[in-house]
């Protein structure tokens, strides 16, 4: 009866399988492996670090060739759908989303003398560098870039070029995003609805709920409590001091 081969083994300084290896004496010989070849294995790592930063700027380059032959919202709408999202433009019901391969087609380009009114980049990768594909889209009402692990404070300031329009804001499980960044939010007057849900860089979201429920008024802030950033014992003892 022929054995199956399950578990690998390292023979000469090449992976090769062998049943009658242990799993522990695999380990023990991967990790000799890696041990005797450490050059090799920092550079495979420093190789696929500056791949990583190389594809995340090449991603948020400006659609300047995209502008250049359609305008300013066709741009937009292009440099949206290569990060996977969906855009909505002003005066009708349909969103233009890639499919589940991530394959979009160019029939956005018929409405390219609409206005954007809503676009949806959550998950994505977009960066400070990649909103500018985005600040000429004065007619913007809703942005969704919830879940964009690459978004910090430095591009939640960018944000004030949608302060006449933008009503509805999502930011909710952006992990960079700090109270810096959500103090800038305060030019958006015309927000309606802001979620800051799960955002664990920030440390103080109850006064950050004060502060911003006090710049706009007129926004019904989600995501996050008064007593948000504030240990037990604090709670406590502003109980006690209350009554």
């Amino acid at each position: 009866m022929q054995s199956v081969r399950v578990l690998p083994a390292i023979r000469h300084g090449i992976l090769r399988y062998s049943s009658s290896t242990s799993s522990s004496e695999t380990k023990d010989k991967v990790l000799q492996y890696f041990m005797n070849n450490v050059p090799a294995v920092q550079n495979l790592m420093n190789w696929k670090n500056s791949f990583k930063v190389w594809r995340l700027k090449n991603k948020n380059e400006r659609f300047y060739y995209t502008e250049a032959l359609y305008g300013k919202y066709a741009a937009a709408a292009h440099y949206t759908l290569e990060h996977n999202g969906g855009v909505r433009f002003k005066g009708h019901t349909e969103w233009f989303r890639p499919n589940e391969k991530g394959h979009y087609t160019w029939d956005f380009l018929e409405h390219k003398n609409d206005p954007i009114e809503c676009v949806d980049l959550s998950g994505s990768m977009v960066t400070y560098m990649g909103l500018s594909n985005l600040e000429g889209l004065q007619e913007l009402r809703e942005l969704n870039l919830s879940g964009c692990h690459y978004l910090d404070d430095w591009a939640l300031s960018r944000l004030h070029v949608f302060k006449d329009s933008l009503e509805v804001l999502s930011l909710a499980g952006c992990r960079q995003v700090t109270e810096r960044g959500l103090a800038t939010l305060h030019h958006l007057q015309n927000l309606k609805r802001l979620d800051l849900s799960d955002l664990p860089a920030a440390n103080h979201k109850g006064l950050v709920l004060i502060l911003l429920e006090e710049l706009l008024p007129a926004c019904n802030i989600v995501g996050i409590e008064y007593t948000d950033g504030l240990h037990t014992e604090d709670i406590v003892a502003r109980s006690e001091s209350i009554k």
